[in-house]
This record gives structure tokens, C-alpha cells and sequence, in this order.
């Protein structure tokens, strides 16, 4: 793997009305691995959950192949599922400590990008940004069943309730997979929901876009502050380079 075919940036904030940061994230270009993890639970469970997760993907070791990277992924991610059902069961009835999680790996001119929840992940190819990712939520399946157009799910009262998550309450965890081929230029954008409900879609698109400056990421938080997130927002970009 040739870690000059690509360079990444990450940034996270509490945004404007929380005290703590639920958020984390992973920038392991060494691996070529990236991800956000976007806890939940309260009381701090949700911090709990989502560094869980960051620390079982930062923990994997270097020089693995691109088969042994995914299994390996796949395999920590459903371990801290499986603790954290475990953990929330000891908490006693009604107990949650769960994450989101979006992941991309990278090797060579080709990308995989794993999922449960709703942290999302886009391309930005030629000026045109375009989500990867869908949302394991329940304004998406409404929208997917046709009972609400996607502009009455912008602003829907129920837009935080997610239908998949690492440590949610199920037998088995099941994470999405999306496979694509990468272009020279490229810039890939990994998120938590506090930057993509707070950002118009053509506004992310020009602030990942920027090529001088301060960082994508950096840009993208610092605009979704400015507009009042009130969540925890997270950005990871990636830039594919040749």
C-alpha cells in the first residue's frame, strides 16, 4: 500500500449546546482506515460506546492485506457490540449504551465503506457530492415506503431515531458494505448526523471542495458550529490523490 496516494484531516466538536462530546473518530492512514462513531445512551454511555469502538479499530495492527483489514473490522465491530449489549444488560432494564459507525478502508484504487446507523459517508468527484451511505433510520424507511418526501424528513420530529446500531438491543449486528473504484481527486467525507442535518448538501460540497487553507474538516465543523448545531459534529475527510 503506497500511503502517498492519499492524505486525510479530521476534526470534532461538541457543537453548541452539549457539555461533552459523544463523537470519536479514527484517522489511521498508516492502515488505510478511517471512521466516526456517534454515540448514544445518556449519562455518557454514549462516549463510552463510540471510544470503544475507536479504540478497537486504532488498536489493529499494520501490514495487513486488504481481506485480513476487512474481516478484521467487521470482527471488532461486532465484539464491541456484543459487550456493549452485554454492558447495558448489567445496567438494568431500559439501559443503552450504543454507537453509530461508518468506516472506510482503502487499498489501492479501491474503497469499501462499512455502516450501522445514521454517520454517513460521501463522494465528491468533479464538484458533485454524493452520499454513499443510508440511513439505517426511521425517517429513511419512511421516506423509502413513500410516506414522507426526503424534504419533509429534513426537519421530521423523529429524525434522531435510528433503526441499527453497534450495541443496540439485537441478535446480530449487521454492518452495510459499499464497494467503488476511486479517481485521482477524489475527496471522500466520513460524518456524524450533527454536521449533514445541520449543513445544506451544497454547502458541504464546496467546503470539502476547498483546496487551500485550512483543512476540509476543520471548515465543515467550524461552518456547522457557526450555523447552531446542537449535536456533536464530526468530519473525516480523504482525498485520494493519484
Amino acid at each position: 500500500m503506497n500511503e502517498a496516494r492519499y492524505r486525510s484531516w479530521a476534526t470534532t466538536h461538541p457543537g453548541t449546546k452539549r457539555k461533552y462530546n459523544e463523537d470519536s473518530f479514527v484517522d489511521r492512514p498508516d492502515l488505510g482506515l478511517w471512521a466516526v462513531a456517534d454515540g448514544a445512551g445518556g449519562h455518557h454511555a454514549g462516549e463510552v460506546a463510540s471510544g470503544m469502538i475507536r479504540e478497537a479499530l486504532e488498536s489493529i495492527p499494520p501490514e495487513l492485506s486488504a481481506s485480513e483489514l476487512l474481516a478484521e473490522v467487521r470482527l471488532r465491530i461486532t465484539a464491541t457490540h456484543a459487550t456493549l449489549v452485554e454492558m447495558a444488560q448489567e445496567r438494568g432494564e431500559g439501559a443503552m449504551i450504543a454507537s453509530t459507525i461508518v468506516a472506510v478502508l482503502i487499498r489501492n484504487d479501491y474503497f469499501a465503506c462499512l455502516w450501522a446507523g445514521d454517520s454517513r459517508s460521501y463522494l465528491l468527484r468533479d464538484g458533485v457530492l454524493r452520499q454513499v451511505t443510508r440511513d439505517h433510520s426511521l425517517v429513511q424507511d419512511l421516506v423509502d415506503s413513500g410516506m414522507i418526501t426526503e424534504e419533509e424528513a429534513e426537519n421530521h420530529p423523529r429524525a434522531n431515531v435510528i433503526t441499527r446500531a453497534v450495541g443496540a438491543e439485537t441478535d446480530e449486528l449487521v454492518l452495510d458494505k459499499v464497494m467503488e473504484r476511486l479517481q485521482p481527486g477524489d475527496r471522500l467525507l466520513l460524518c456524524s448526523d450533527g454536521l449533514c442535518k445541520t449543513l445544506p448538501k451544497d454547502v458541504m460540497a464546496e467546503l470539502l471542495g476547498v483546496q487551500n487553507g485550512d483543512a476540509p474538516p476543520k471548515v465543515l465543523v467550524e461552518a456547522a458550529v457557526a450555523a447552531n448545531a446542537t449535536d456533536n459534529v464530526t468530519a473525516v475527510a480523504i482525498e485520494f490523490t493519484r
